[in-house]
Parts: C-alpha cells; structure tokens; sequence
C-alpha cells in the first residue's frame, strides 16, 4: 500500500510533450523544480488503441479543431518506446521518479521492462479486462482513476486486479472526473470520501478543475494522491494544455498542499508549541475593582477578571468569594492566594 507520510503528488505531463521528447524532458525539469513526487506520461501505440472511425471528445474537437480524427491527433502526440527508456534515465539523473500509463497491452509489456514499481490505470481502461488482468498479474501497487465510473464499477475494477493476483492493500483509487475543464458543479469531492467508505481502501483524487484549489480542497478532505495535469506553457498546440497549471502553478500547488498537510496535524487538541507563551499574555486572572482594607470579606462585587493570566484563574473565583484580605490593597491589585484566608 502507498503509504507515504506526505501526499503523494504526480505532476501530469501526459502527452503535453505534443510528440517532442526535448519537449518531454522539459517538463521534467518542470516538474524537479516543482518538487512534485512523480513525473508521469502516457505510453500507446496509437493504433492499438484507437480505430479510425472514433471522435475526438468535445473537449478535443473545441481544443484541436475537426479537421482531423482522433486517431490522427493523437498519432501526433505519440513517443517511441525508445523515447520512454530515455525519459526513465533522465529521470532518474534529475531524482525524480518515472510513471507512465499504459493504453495497450504491448505497451503494458514494455513498461514492465522499465521496472516503474507502480501502474498507474487511466479511467477509460477500467472497463478492460484484458488490461486489467495483466496489470493485476503483477501484484504491485496499482493506482486507478475512477472517472465516469460508478460504484459498482469501482468495485468490479478492484475485483478483476485482485482476482488476477494484485493484493488489496496495494490497491488506491483515484476519484475524478474526466471533463476538461470539470466545471466545479460536477467535481463532487464527496464521492472520494464515499469510495473510502465503501472498500475501506486508500483514496486519492486526479484532477481536471482550472487552478488548483479543488487539490488542495481534496487534501484537506483525506486525499493521499494528488495527480494534476501541467504543460510548459497553456498556449501550446494541442488536447491537454487549456486545462493544464503552467509551471508556476504547478509551485504554487506543491506549496499549498504541503502547507495543508501540515496543517492538518495529529487531531490531539492541545497546546501548540507556538502558542503556549501566549496563554499568560490572553488569558485573564482575578484583580480588585477597588481598593479594599485588611480583613475585608471577598464579595463578586470586588472582583474583575483581567490580563494577565498568571494569577488565580477566574476559573477558581468560587474559592476567592467569601475568603478574608489579609492586608490592604489597592485597585487593580492582581490576586494570589498568599492574599486570602
């Protein structure tokens, strides 16, 4: 099971590389520099993938134009498996780990060569059990994203992976949805806490939102894998890039979600260590409304509680009323027992 202490953050170059492994490398000293966990891209031989008569999504007609199919699009955005085994030294002489996702079988195969330690499942492929039955086979962590899928379907996923040999607890699964951009109305962070519920297994959340607060948002409700697209630049030809961070904000999330996770803390209500030189200074303690004499009977009406709070505690004011003064004092005067009999 993933078990990071800290939230697992994949940075999303997916095919924002547009086919230039240069391109691809770049986004890799992106994603250093942003200090992400993860660099992940997606391996497919277009044509085991996609026949010549699919369309493009909506989002990729209004991106990319109608003029050419998808097939054709995305043959444009596609790196050799060669590329691949370069990306993974690259990436591991920049001290980053290599993911990609794989759309076939045969790109299945080669990524096994790689020995990436963790398969990362697109939600389209959740409904492949050829797929799904190769990948379990392996018995290594495996995270799955869960968009347009439904709860019965999240279960039969695991199922198949568990089935073909993958242990449970090496399994995560991802909420999100596969509109780019999701419209914030549809992205129901919810669903993330429901799916942890329903299989007492280790959630976290692939984002398509602009900007980078429902991430964030997604921390802070329990997430422990953050996945988010980014590109070089959100100018750039191509499907993926309107709806990817641009370097810098790519930053700024690494930044809040580390900030949030620490935020979050140990759930144990106490003191923190910042803030306990302040409890004299806020609290209050019991003072003297007015000057009293030696002898004087302690009544409510002679007492007001007052900063600082390193006297009697108002708490214990029950214990002063009706005590004796045993001298005279002045108003304003900061009580302590030594005062009273």
């Amino acid at each position: 099971m993933i078990t990071n202490k800290k939230v697992l953050i994949i940075a999303e170059a997916g095919v924002n590389h547009n086919g230039d492994v240069n391109l691809a490398k770049k986004l890799i000293d992106v994603a250093v520099d942003a200090k992400v966990d993860i660099v992940k891209f997606q391996t497919f031989i277009a044509e085991n993938v996609i026949s010549k008569n699919a369309q493009k999504a909506q989002y990729q007609k209004e991106s990319t134009g109608v003029e050419e199919s998808q097939l054709e699009m995305v043959k444009k955005l596609q790196l050799t498996f060669d590329n691949f085994t370069n990306l993974k030294r690259y990436c591991e002489e920049k001290g980053i780990m290599f993911l990609s996702t794989p759309f076939d079988l045969e790109s299945v195969d080669f990524l096994k060569t790689l020995n990436m330690g963790i398969w990362k499942i697109p939600s389209g492929e959740i409904t492949n059990l050829p797929y799904l039955t190769k990948i379990g086979q392996f018995n290594q962590e495996v995270i799955f994203s869960s968009g347009m899928a439904t709860l019965e379907e999240i279960e039969n996923t695991i199922n198949i992976l568990v089935k073909a040999g993958t242990s449970k607890n090496k399994i995560s699964v991802l909420h999100c949805n596969t509109e780019y951009p999701t419209p914030m109305k549809d992205v129901n962070l919810k669903a993330m806490q429901t799916i942890k519920e329903a299989f007492n297994i280790n959630v976290g959340y692939s984002d398509h939102t602009l900007g980078i607060e429902i991430p964030v948002a997604a921390v802070a409700m329990g997430a422990t894998i953050i996945e988010k697209h980014f590109t070089l630049n959100k100018t750039m030809e191509g499907p993926d890039h309107l709806a990817s961070l641009n370097p810098e904000e790519l930053k700024n999330m690494v930044t809040a979600i580390r900030n949030i996770e620490m935020a979050m803390g140990v759930g144990i209500k106490a003191p923190s260590e910042s803030e306990r030189k302040n409890i004299l200074v806020a609290r209050k303690s019991v003072h003297l409304k007015n000057d009293l004499p030696l002898g004087h009977t302690i009544t409510d009406n002679d007492l007001v509680m007052k900063r600082p709070g390193d006297g009697i505690s108002p708490l214990h004011i029950e214990k002063v009323i009706g005590k004796k003064l045993k001298s005279n004092l002045k108003i304003d005067h900061k009580l302590s027992w030594e005062d009273i009999e």
